[in-house]
């Protein structure tokens, strides 16, 4: 910039008009003047309106100026650069901006980046006076969006009650946003206050739109509330805002709905209650044997239980026992020291097969004696995991004779323990590896392995499509067609990373509407084995998990991690699973080729028929052409029938499909024996009723036209419940046509009685087996006789003795039931024990009511408890000796990766497997050091502090992204010639990563990978670490070899119950905190006495509400409960912030310990800025209580450092 320009910026910044006019003109023509944009910024960032104003007159010239009338000049404004406009958008700057909208009012409303118009800026700044401005001159707050959606939800939830007012005084609407949602997914109590009592623009009990943030079924705030565990909310909107518990959503859920929970046992149950039959389970090597030579099988890793739970609630069981499971966790369940082996993991290399052995044997047997064959639920087994690629080899030539080897062992080895259940494998390349036929390593049953929808959870409305299937009848055919289509492993769900989404994304991802329209192409290819990954996913409890996920594995599952079954995909499964339960003619169909605009003429639309094999009944799936598609589409289906050739609907109007949607229209279907010539209703069951009777259930979206026919022969229908249904008779057969609203409707004719349901509706019916004989008990068989029961959040079972019908199930609301058919006549019904006041419902049905009253519940506040603390890194005081610690002095290792100094680091080699590791490097000064380098590794989202002697040095604190991380350190001081010193390095193992078979991904090192010391040789330092106490010879044979890591109170065993707490300070984590980086041990107990009858939900609930600033630091925590790891925070990584512990880890009626460790990564120290113990609410229920698990306290431990 030369001197003139520099004196034009200088009087505009000092606002010297006078000055700048006659220094312009000589300046403008000679074309010395700073760009234009430069110009304005400096008079809007100096607020010099008069200067800001001439120079938009000399240098941006309007149409309407005197001096430019016909000379075609236009204003320029528009063109200027978004920065300058931007300027002007804070408080202290809105002259500016008004002045700017005086050369040209279309600013008022121009986009202006990533937000939008300038009412977003205003109202995302809280900028009153921009907003008044903008209000006051005509913008449409009702047009303005921020994140594409209405601005007052923004206002709603982040911005002050004076901006939310200042819009509803022009003109906001409410009505039609979820801006009451924001205001309760943010705790804005003020906010409420203003729209619901002060301007009651807004009913606290109303149904409000699709949270899109939570995948929440439209409804009352309150379910909101609930599902997030806002406590303090939902007590608020219950007693001060009058918001009704008994408010319904969509579905017909009462707002209690929405935090149900059920314990292990029961999981089982639910999933039965699903129409499922069978589970697949994996078994974890790497817990299991943790110690070589020493597989464990009693405690909690016994199966027994599992197998009894399994085989009470009538479901069969798929056994993997690997070894290799991946399944989300550490090495994919291969334990740490198989990780120093030399040979190639998953190869046939003799070190890896025979260290495989007594893991297989011991699994083989305990698998053998629970399979069908000797009475047990076991009926299939798998060997290995998606062995389908190995390096450097081409698809064309997978599996190699090595490969075949591989898999033929791990078969070898489960049939020598006398395993006889067919076994199955899971291709993900779907390219018939190890089918039947096959050769070596060939399977009985060849099964796929499928992700469709993928893993993006930040974009979960964004579905895939190089994914999507098309073809699969066709590949099976090639690959193996003289066996069941076996899908053994489908995407249920999906799972998120540190740093990222939580599980509500991932559910979203994978929600009802994926279910609806990929599960259902999967039908469309004949498939007959569906195993969905996951139905319940759990907790990565105990550092269980790989490196990628958090504790939580959630996995966006149909249950979900604390047993919930809200999320509405739960129910879309179940209507889909109870179909094909009654549906055999499915089994032996032919799948034909979907083509767009066959059988509808639409070619938005694609149809895939299954014409009947044996039977005459038929299938069409319709969806739409792109599977993506949202639209809403309509089409009239052109199908054969037994009456010949049926254009439908026959009575006028169309179908549709709705959005993200597919549908199984039938024809030629039988109920029990009558024929339904067609349906575009969709089946949810069909039962066998008293006396020969049939009931079918029906159902359909909401507004959804539908149809069905029936033969003549039956009686006239007649409509004994609800309205609005046509009936005509098209020669041989009756005709009926509805739309599908909340009314039920029902039809009687004949021995035939039809319920037509809207698919809300049908989500509230169950249909329960009633227990046979030996050898089917409570198993699913088409022999069996069911009960088709209304009502209820879950109803699990149920039996007849006499008249009575016994029921069990869970309600969380006062519940209506009404048995829509049973196989017999009943007179009463006992639900949970208790007798219920029976009546007739309007249609003759026997009915009852469940009164359902909220126990009381006494829940300790951890804020008030005396938590007792420990130093848990003496290691960094003065004097600590680190004698007993493991000398890395090994030379040499196995690893892929080499080591770069006189001796290896990694963890592995030395028996350091998960929780945490520390290092101490000891070395002496020569006075010349000024920094360090360390390249660290610990898995993505890891952390890593550092000390010199008791000198912070600094931490890396973690990301999302990185497993490793290289750093060069300053030392703060100069050190003193001749003295020693010592490195204690802190570093948080995440867990190892998976792997593709052959890439021994899963041996990438955790520790120190490579170091530095300026002005020193490498072999100038000696390394000693530890992890956990005894590594691989752990000592807690009840939790596990890595439950436990590197730290002091883990080592001492204090976080086990009931250690020596007696001469510990009182501190407590969330009110005292470290004030400087650290490692703090905190413990407290409580009992708890919770009410008999009830199932209650219990999770621990971090928050940053304190306002102290060390409160936000970044910050560590794991979560001990009664010696059990079921949490890892991190506080500046997260997303998890919810740790549900279930009862059984949880004493509900007794003592608790709890256990914190606080690790500071930053100078300050850092405090817990809120921890609450929080219950959902709970329901009543009839679960079996679970027996505590084991729970040994604390005792001295030998050799304990």
């Amino acid at each position: 910039m030369d001197d003139i320009q520099k004196t034009i910026i200088t009087l505009i910044t000092n606002g010297n008009l006078t000055q700048l006019i006659p220094t312009m003109g000589p300046a403008l023509q000679q074309h010395q003047i700073p760009p234009t944009t430069i110009l304005l910024q400096t008079a809007i960032q100096s607020m010099q309106l008069d200067v800001l104003q001439y120079l938009l007159t000399r240098l941006l010239p309007r149409e309407e100026d005197e001096d430019n009338k016909g000379n075609g000049a236009k204003n320029q404004i528009g063109a200027l650069d978004r920065a300058v406009i931007l300027d002007t958008l804070t408080p202290e700057r809105v002259p500016a901006f008004e002045l700017l909208c005086r050369y040209d009012p279309s600013l008022r409303t121009r986009q202006l980046g990533h937000l939008g118009a300038p009412l977003a800026w205003a109202i995302v700044g809280d900028n009153l006076r921009l907003a008044s401005f903008l209000l006051a001159n005509g913008v449409d707050p009702n047009e303005t969006e921020i994140n594409y959606r209405p601005a007052v939800v923004a206002a709603a939830g982040h911005r002050s009650c004076a901006m939310m007012e200042l819009l509803l005084d022009h003109g906001a609407a409410i009505a039609g946003t979820d801006a009451l949602f924001a205001a309760v997914r943010n705790q804005r109590i003020d906010m409420l206050t203003l729209l619901v009592e002060r301007r009651k623009v807004a009913d606290i009990n109303a149904i409000q739109p699709a949270d899109l943030e939570t995948d929440l079924t439209p409804g009352p705030v309150l379910h909101l509330a609930i599902r997030r565990k806002y406590r303090r909310m939902v007590r608020v909107l219950i007693e001060r805002f009058h918001a009704d518990p008994l408010a319904q959503d969509l579905q017909g859920k009462t707002a209690v709905a929405w935090a149900m929970d059920v314990k292990d046992p029961e999981i089982m149950k639910k999933i039965k209650s699903l129409g499922f039959n069978a589970v697949s389970f994996y078994t974890d090597w790497g817990l299991m044997e943790g110690n070589p030579g020493h597989v464990v099988t009693d405690g909690i890793w016994s199966l027994d239980e599992f197998f009894t739970a399994a085989s009470e609630a009538g479901i069969y069981l798929i056994a993997r026992p690997g070894p290799y499971i991946n399944a989300e966790t550490s090495a994919g369940g291969i334990p740490g020291w198989v990780l120093r082996l030399k040979g190639v993991i998953r190869s046939n290399s003799e070190d890896y097969l025979h260290a495989t052995d007594m893991y297989m044997a011991t699994l083989g047997k305990i698998i053998a004696k629970a399979q069908i064959t000797n009475g047990g639920p076991v009926i299939l087994v798998q060997p290995e995991n998606e062995y389908t690629t190995w390096p450097n080899v081409s698809e064309s030539k997978f599996p190699t004779p090595m490969n075949k080897e591989v898999m033929a062992y791990a078969e070898r080895q489960l049939r020598d323990a006398g395993v006889v259940v067919p076994s199955v494998v899971n291709d993900n390349k779907n390219l018939g590896y190890f089918a039947p036929g096959t050769g070596m390593g060939e399977t009985d049953i060849y099964g796929i392995d499928a992700y469709p929808m993928r893993y993006d959870c930040g974009n979960p409305y964004v579905w895939p499509t190089y994914r999507f299937p098309r073809d699969w009848q066709e590949t099976h055919r090639n690959h193996s067609p003289t066996t069941p289509f076996a899908i053994m492993e489908f995407q249920g769900g999906s799972g998120g990373g540190w740093g990222g989404v939580t599980e509500d994304g991932c559910a979203i991802l994978v929600n009802n509407e994926a279910v609806r329209v990929v599960y259902k192409n999967n039908y469309g290819f004949g498939v007959t084995v569906l195993n969905i990954y996951m139905t319940y996913g759990g907790t990565n409890w105990g550092n269980l998990g790989y490196h990628g996920g958090y504790t939580s594995y959630d996995y966006g599952a149909a249950i979900t991690e604390d047993r919930q079954i809200w999320r509405e995909k739960y129910s879309e499964e179940k209507l889909q699973a109870n179909f094909l339960k009654v549906s055999p003619a499915y089994l032996t169909t032919t799948p034909g080729n979907g083509v767009n605009g066959s059988y509808t003429g639409n070619k938005d639309i694609a149809v895939t028929p299954l014409f009947g094999n044996g039977t005459i009944t038929n299938f069409y799936l319709v969806r739409h052409a792109d599977f993506t598609s949202t639209a809403n589409v309509q089409y009239r289906l052109q199908v054969s029938t037994s009456v010949g050739n049926v254009t439908i609907p026959q009575l006028g109007g169309s179908l549709s499909l709705n959005g993200r949607d597919s549908k199984f229209h039938v024809t030629d279907y039988n109920v029990g024996g009558l024929n339904l010539i067609y349906s575009s209703a969709e089946v949810f069951t069909w039962a066998k009723g008293l006396d020969k009777n049939r009931v079918l259930v029906l159902y359909g979206g909401a507004e959804e036209l539908h149809e069905l026919a029936l033969p003549t022969h039956l009686s006239r229908p007649t409509v004994v419940d609800g309205s609005g249904v046509k009936i005509a008779r098209k020669g041989s057969v009756w005709v009926v046509q509805w739309q599908v609203t909340a009314q039920r409707r029902v039809l009687r004719l004949g021995t035939l009685e039809i319920h037509l349901l809207r698919r809300n509706d049908a989500y509230q019916h169950w249909v329960l087996e009633l227990p046979a004989s030996q050898p089917i008990a409570n198993y699913s068989s088409p022999s069996k006789e069911t009960v088709i029961v209304k009502g209820g959040y879950l109803l699990r079972s149920a039996s007849i003795a006499g008249n009575q019908l016994h029921l069990t199930g869970d309600v969380n609301a006062t519940t209506s039931l009404e048995v829509i058919s049973a196989p017999s006549r009943l007179d009463g019904i006992v639900f949970n024990g208790q007798s219920l006041k029976s009546t007739q419902s309007k249609i003759g049905n026997l009915a009852a009511t469940v009164h359902y009253q909220p126990p009381a519940i006494s829940l300790p506040d951890l804020k008030g408890l005396d938590w007792k603390y420990l130093d848990s890194l003496p290691e960094i005081c003065p004097g600590y000796s680190d004698e007993s610690w493991t000398p890395l002095t090994n030379t040499y290792t196995n690893n892929t990766r080499k080591f770069t100094g006189p001796t290896c680091l990694y963890a592995d080699d030395y028996g350091y497997h998960g929780g945490s590791l520390i290092y101490r490097g000891h070395f002496k000064a020569n006075g010349d050091e000024s920094w360090v380098f360390l390249n660290t590794s610990g898995g993505v989202g890891f952390a890593n502090s550092v000390w010199l002697n008791q000198t912070f040095l600094g931490s890396w604190t973690g990301s999302g992204n990185n497993m490793t991380y290289p750093r060069n350190i300053s030392l703060p001081h100069e050190l003193s010639a001749g003295a020693s010193y010592v490195l204690t390095v802190v570093i948080d193992h995440m867990g190892q990563d998976e792997e593709a078979p052959g890439t021994d991904a899963i041996k990438f090192p955790r520790g120190i990978l490579d170091y530095a010391l300026s002005a020193h040789e490498l072999s100038d330092l000696a390394w000693k670490m530890t992890g956990n106490l005894g590594g691989e010879q752990y000592q807690d044979l009840t939790r596990g070899p890595l439950n436990e890591g590197a730290m002091y109170a883990e080592r001492q065993g204090y976080h086990l119950p009931k250690p020596p707490t007696s001469m510990w300070k009182s501190s407590s984590p969330i009110n005292d905190g470290l004030t400087n980086a650290g490692i703090g041990f905190y413990a407290t107990s409580f009992s708890l006495d919770l009410p008999e009858g009830y199932d209650i939900p219990l999770s621990f609930v971090f928050n940053t509400s304190a306002s102290d600033p060390r409160a936000g630091t970044s910050y560590r925590c794991q979560l001990f409960v009664n010696g059990y790891q079921f949490g890892k925070y991190v506080n500046d990584l997260g997303p998890q912030t919810n740790f549900p512990v279930p009862e059984g880890i949880l004493n509900y009626s007794g003592i608790n310990y709890v256990a914190l460790t606080l690790w500071a990564l930053e100078a300050q120290g850092a405090l817990v800025g809120g921890l609450e113990l929080v219950a959902s609410t709970p329901f009543l229920s009839g679960y079996r209580k679970p027996a505590p698990a084991p729970q040994p306290g604390w005792k001295p431990r030998r050799g304990a450092y």
